[in-house]
């Protein structure tokens, strides 16, 4: 995905009308070669999932333009209010093939062309529909992380052009991973960025994909595209990719193949943080508010952040998120009582309700994992936050007479 400035409507339509003229444009179906253009992660967070275009290229003249649906705008008005309610505008664009490709090869990215088998009739279809989406009017739409991005907008472009052949061939084929482990796993070079966007995702993130929902990320529909095969016009199936090259190496780090196993970290986190609050409260009471302070106002406002999430925003990856069970802003009304605690002096009985509520609420974050069937799969932050909560419900309640 790229980012553009406010130039973006002038360079559209430069764009448009120079294609009306260029022979891309004009070109037979015949002579007119498509191909899937394949970037690898970047190093940026908006560019860990990858970037693909198709390119379109006339045989006769040479000439070839890449068209891709990954372009925003940071200058748009209220931009970061818009990320944040999940109302993300996002644009297509066009550029001749080695002016977009360029910027790909000094980021180090990888670029993999796959050349794919279409009748003259296909590929016209293909471009005239690829120029209509360019029009101004047309180039917009709302983005959406799993369903609507840059390459699914790819997709359906080919599977429009390909008579729906894409979508009948990859929903009859399981999935390898579902949105949470692709996530966790393209996010993993950034620690603590993964941990928010686990934490943050709710049991949407956690269904069966089948081949074609999964192609939401580029290099998954890459791989995917080498398995289709399509009608060569005499009732024969041939390949899709007639052929695939990698036309500039990646340079940068690789994503692991898997999605890491955050459950061991965490548990040992929390284990640790509820050690050092015993510990605290038996040497250090002074050290110990201090430390379930920490740990109460992160729980509060993790909870207010899901809360708002799922309320107040279109993200529905993040609605009905169990974690609201383990963090949330109940931990705010136990903040006095912490203080108090050190001092020695016992929860008052509304107190005792909450942490009770608190520990049913955490009791009922555990049933609910247990359930049969897809569940959110929270296991590491079940097991982050239980030991912290026994110990701080023993502690606040430990001079009740």
């Amino acid at each position: 995905m790229r980012q553009i400035g406010f130039a973006f409507l002038f360079i559209t339509l430069w764009l448009t009308t120079s294609l009306a003229h260029a022979s891309v444009a004009n070109a037979p179906g015949a002579n007119l070669e498509v191909s899937l253009v394949t970037y690898g992660p970047g190093e940026t967070y908006w560019e860990r999932f990858g970037h693909d275009a198709i390119e379109l290229r006339d045989t006769v003249s040479g000439e070839a333009v890449n068209f891709n649906y990954g372009v925003f705008d940071f200058n748009e008005k209220n931009f970061l209010l818009n990320f944040a309610r999940g109302r993300m505008h996002y644009l297509m664009d066009a550029a001749p093939s080695d002016q977009d490709e360029r910027y790909y090869v000094e980021a180090g990215r990888s670029i993999t062309r796959q050349r794919l088998v279409m009748t003259a009739e296909q590929a016209t279809a293909l471009r005239d529909f690829l120029l209509w989406n360019l029009r101004p009017e047309n180039a917009g739409y709302a983005y959406d992380y799993y369903v609507d991005n840059c390459t699914t907008r790819v997709r359906d472009a080919l599977d429009k052009a390909l008579g729906g052949v894409l979508a009948a061939r990859l929903k009859a084929r399981p999935g390898g991973m579902t949105y949470r482990q692709q996530t966790v796993r393209l996010m993993s070079a950034q620690p603590w960025l993964m941990l928010l966007l686990d934490l943050g995702l709710g049991p949407y993130a956690d269904q069966p994909l089948n081949a074609w929902q999964e192609s939401f990320l580029p290099e998954v529909l890459q791989a995917q595209l080498r398995e289709v095969r399509v009608d060569d016009g005499h009732g024969n199936l041939q390949p899709l990719v007639q052929d695939e090259q990698l036309t500039s190496p990646n340079r940068l780090d690789v994503p692991p193949p898997t999605a890491p196993d955050l459950r061991l970290p965490l548990a040992l986190a929390g284990l640790l943080l509820a050690a050092l609050l015993v510990l605290a409260r038996r040497w250090w009471p002074t050290g110990y508010a201090l430390l379930g302070t920490v740990y109460l106002l992160a729980a509060g406002l993790v909870g207010l952040l899901l809360l708002t999430l799922w309320t107040l925003t279109t993200h529905h990856s993040a609605w009905a998120n169990a974690n609201l069970l383990l963090f949330n802003p109940l931990a705010f009304a136990l903040l006095p009582t912490l203080w108090r605690s050190r001092r020695g002096l016992a929860a008052s009985r509304f107190i005792d309700g909450v942490i009770a509520l608190q520990l049913l609420a955490c009791m009922a974050a555990v049933l609910l994992h247990l359930l049969p069937g897809t569940v959110q799969q929270n296991q590491p932050w079940l097991l982050f936050a239980l030991p912290c909560w026994l110990v701080l419900a023993w502690s606040l309640r430990r001079h009740r007479r």
